[in-house]
């Protein structure tokens, strides 16, 4: 009995020493904690992302869309403010710990295109654009960001007393662009003042043709500005028999266009950085046997550096006008205020890097990826305070990306197998920086 008791002792000093030598990290059980909370919800997100898409809203018209939101943060507890920037929501949760205040952000809006997926929730919405009926779908995958944002939000409140600092939720609406003549997006809700007082904001966008599970990046810009543009050219009008008693803005409209494609490949430093200046409209006259008076032209302009924008800025408007007065016409140039590049603050995309290969795996990163022209309005709140925006997949793991719709299209698709590594990523974005920022 002796010698049994003498075994007991010695096992369990052993196991007491054991446990001193290598006590449980509450650091690392908070980091695991929140991948398996996202793996339990993950069934939720599924859901969610099935009734955002089928009840798809346009730009500044999301107003199911903020309601179901806020109604799901109400739940979990979370502070509630509705109505910003008009329909956006934007919760906050406080940690039980000191620490930053860290934005999340999921944009809400979908597009004016007729869905073609057949989809048990397809969207069968209809719309108002530019004072016509439209088609309403969800074909660039804000139906997920929201989603995977309100999975993120269930996943921090369960752990939220051992969370550093403050998080807020802002989901946005009117990222796609407010209707003509309203304000709207990022840019208002800055105005608003959504990002006073935060430290950093992080950002996703779901892409379909990048396999699921995996995640892209890139520091400094990843997206374009972007600004699109109006010209006005002002001829003579004369009958079509006689061209020379009147002045063609037609003929001066195609030697703009054709002058144009010079700037990019001429004045600017494209080692640098990439530039895109597209025409995208050009309107004018009313039969054959008419020069008309007046043509009207619209197009897009696409930057990832400041300074070789304003080159082509500059340059734009010589060749507009100079070409038109070589011809005796007048031609006038507008470009329109737009987004600003998407900008990945260095310091915070290296903070994060291991994050991404923590919770995707080394083989799913790629953290040098080439920048995108598309553009984005998270920058506007990258422009307030430092972000990191990036991509996850979407693709059905195995499929081609050749054969997957790209994003603005109507046989757009995105696998809710994505959304997992969304949710991850997000979750742990706002344990790891509130650790790392101590």
């Amino acid at each position: 009995m002796k010698r049994l008791v003498s075994i007991l002792c010695l096992l369990l000093l052993l196991t007491g020493l054991s446990a001193f030598n290598n006590p449980t990290d509450p650091k690392a059980k908070l980091k695991d904690q929140v991948l398996e909370l996202a793996k339990t919800v993950e069934p939720k997100v599924i859901e969610w992302r099935h009734w955002v898409h089928e009840n798809a809203e346009l730009s500044n018209r999301e107003f199911k869309t903020a309601k179901y939101v806020a109604d799901h943060l109400r739940s979990l507890g979370i502070e509630v403010e509705e109505g910003i920037a008009h329909t956006g929501v934007v919760g906050t949760l406080k940690g039980g710990k000191p620490g930053p205040v860290i934005g999340l952000r999921a944009d809400m809006d979908g597009l004016p295109v007729k869905e073609r997926v057949d989809l048990p929730w397809a969207s069968k919405q209809m719309g108002e654009y530019d004072g016509n009926p439209v088609p309403v779908m969800h074909a660039c995958g804000h139906d997920t960001h929201v989603a995977i944002l309100m999975g993120v939000a269930e996943v921090l409140a369960e752990v939220k007393d051992d969370i550093r600092g403050t998080v807020k939720f802002v989901f946005q609406p009117a990222e796609e662009g407010a209707p003509t003549g309203e304000e709207g997006g990022a840019k208002l809700m800055v105005e608003e003042g959504v990002t006073d007082g935060m430290d950093v904001m992080f950002g996703l966008h779901i892409n379909s043709q990048t396999e699921a599970g995996q995640v892209r990046y890139r520091k400094e810009g990843i997206m374009a500005a972007v600004n699109s543009f109006d010209i006005k050219i002002e001829g003579v009008q004369t009958h079509g028999s006689a061209p020379w008693s009147g002045v063609d803005p037609i003929v001066t409209a195609a030697q703009i266009i054709n002058n144009a494609q010079t700037i990019v490949s001429r004045n600017l430093q494209l080692t640098k950085a990439a530039a895109v200046l597209t025409f995208g409209k050009i309107e004018g006259g009313v039969r054959s046997n008419i020069i008309p008076e007046e043509v009207n032209m619209v197009g897009t302009i696409r930057t990832l550096d400041a300074g070789m924008r304003e080159t082509l800025f500059k340059r734009f408007k010589e060749v507009v006008e100079n070409t038109a007065a070589s011809n005796g016409a007048k031609a006038t140039l507008t470009i329109n205020e737009g987004y600003p590049i998407t900008y990945n603050d260095p310091e915070l995309t290296a903070m994060m890097g291991p994050t991404f290969i923590e919770v995707s795996g080394a083989a799913n990163v790629q953290s040098d990826i080439d920048a995108v022209t598309g553009a984005e309005d998270f920058s506007f709140f990258q422009e307030k305070i430092p972000g990191l925006y990036f991509f996850i997949g979407g693709m059905p793991k195995g499929q081609n990306p050749a054969d997957a719709a790209p994003h603005h299209t109507p046989d757009f698709y995105v696998d809710d197998s994505g959304m997992l590594n969304g949710i991850r990523l997000m979750s742990r974005m706002v344990v790891d920086y509130g650790e790392l920022s101590k």
